[in-house]
């Protein structure tokens, strides 16, 4: 059953719900949408509320109304913890949505997990995320996830970087964070696979506005091209920071090289960065189309702030509707072992997800799925032509 008979699947069990299901369904939906990362977390809120207020117009789920209850992470752990045990105690939320910040993530999801509250985690990749909990250490896992984790990018990377491209020194510059940290754990030990080290290792802290030092131990190592792992404001600062030495590598890294913060922040200086992206604004499938063009008439935009968030955060909404109806109970457990074993076909914006999860699988995604983007005069395209045409426009998870 495909998302377009999904409406009528959500509409059918009001006759389930019975009396009480005027209570609107209440779910959490937590990211940073101001500083740094707010291009994220507002992408991936305004998809979510857009996919919400469409099964709300077609009925809700079970009869009842979905309502966000979102809240400013700030992409701060401490606030992150404070945000879930208020959504949980106070506004007794049936599952959270978001997480951008994988530091966020893991300082906070423990308190959902106690409550035996599903997270669709719709952003954050640290690998680590999904496997915080997991049995026999514990009864369930309630931790999902509906983006591409480290493990599939860094691979993706080094596939695109070495194999497919030949560079032959890698530079890393990473941020200090949790994300930056753990991502390049995983970029090192993608290119150790490989059989390349890298030849620098370069750490910077978020805020930083010179990249001097970092890029001059790079050059004097005779690195062929800069693998990154950070958010936009500060890669940014990367690819200025070349600049002004006269000094241009390819870029290529995570995801976030696609972000509004680093494309607008760098300038011309962008151009070619290269990343791994879950989706990117083209219109090659009608799902696609439809959702790029309701999202600029709702918020006014042409080029989406992070479409890859905005298209999970769409799709994580749709996802755990499918599961609440198929429960048909806002109760955790209930809406945890309905994510586990969905029976509903859900037409999404990245994929269609047909049973994308298990009780031993909480990835969304798997390797074959995402494709390489790279900046062009200001926008994120496909670096590979071929991979978002005829059957390779839309990639299903592997089994």
């Amino acid at each position: 059953m495909r998302a377009s008979n999904l409406f009528l699947t959500l509409v059918a069990t009001t006759m389930l719900a019975g009396v009480a299901s005027a209570q609107p369904i209440k779910i959490g939906l937590t990211g940073p949408y101001t500083g740094g990362s707010a291009s994220m977390g507002v992408s991936m809120r305004d998809g979510a509320k857009l996919a919400v207020t469409e099964i709300n117009k077609a009925g809700g789920v079970m009869g009842r109304q979905l309502v966000v209850i979102e809240r400013d992470d700030e992409a701060k752990n401490e606030v992150g913890v404070q945000i879930a045990q208020e959504l949980i105690k106070k506004e007794q939320v049936v599952a959270t949505l978001g997480f951008i910040n994988t530091g966020v993530a893991l300082a906070s999801q423990r308190f959902y997990q106690e409550a035996e509250i599903p997270v669709l985690n719709n952003v954050a990749t640290g690998t680590v995320i999904t496997g915080q909990f997991l049995p026999p250490k514990e009864k369930a896992n309630y931790i999902f996830r509906m983006s591409a984790n480290d493990t599939i990018q860094s691979a993706m990377i080094v596939e695109e970087a070495i194999k497919r491209r030949g560079f032959k020194a890698p530079a890393i510059l990473a941020d200090s964070t949790n994300y930056g940290q753990l991502g390049r754990t995983d970029l090192e030990a993608a290119l150790a696979k490989a059989g390349v080290k890298a030849v620098a290792v370069e750490k910077f802290n978020i805020g930083d506005t010179d990249m001097t030092s970092q890029l001059l131990r790079a050059k004097s190592a005779n690195a062929d091209v800069i693998l990154t792992y950070g958010i936009g404001p500060e890669l940014a600062q990367i690819a200025n920071g070349m600049a002004k030495l006269g000094w241009k590598l390819p870029m290529i890294g995570s995801w976030t090289l696609s972000m509004a913060t680093f494309i607008d922040n760098a300038g011309a200086n962008a151009d070619g960065a290269s990343m791994p992206q879950t989706f990117i604004q083209i219109p090659n499938t009608p799902k696609r189309k439809a959702f790029i063009e309701a999202y600029q008439a709702a918020y006014k935009v042409d080029r989406f702030p992070s479409p890859v968030s905005a298209a999970q955060g769409y799709d994580s909404v749709y996802v755990l509707a499918a599961a609440i109806a198929q429960a048909k109970s806002t109760e955790g457990p209930k809406i945890r072992a309905a994510l586990e074993n969905l029976q509903t076909k859900v037409e999404g914006v990245m994929t269609n997800y047909d049973n994308p999860f298990s009780a031993t699988d909480h990835e969304a995604v798997t390797y074959n799925m995402p494709v390489f983007g790279v900046v062009k005069n200001g926008r994120v395209v496909a670096a590979h032509e071929e991979d978002v045409i005829g059957d390779k426009a839309l990639r299903l998870k592997t089994k």
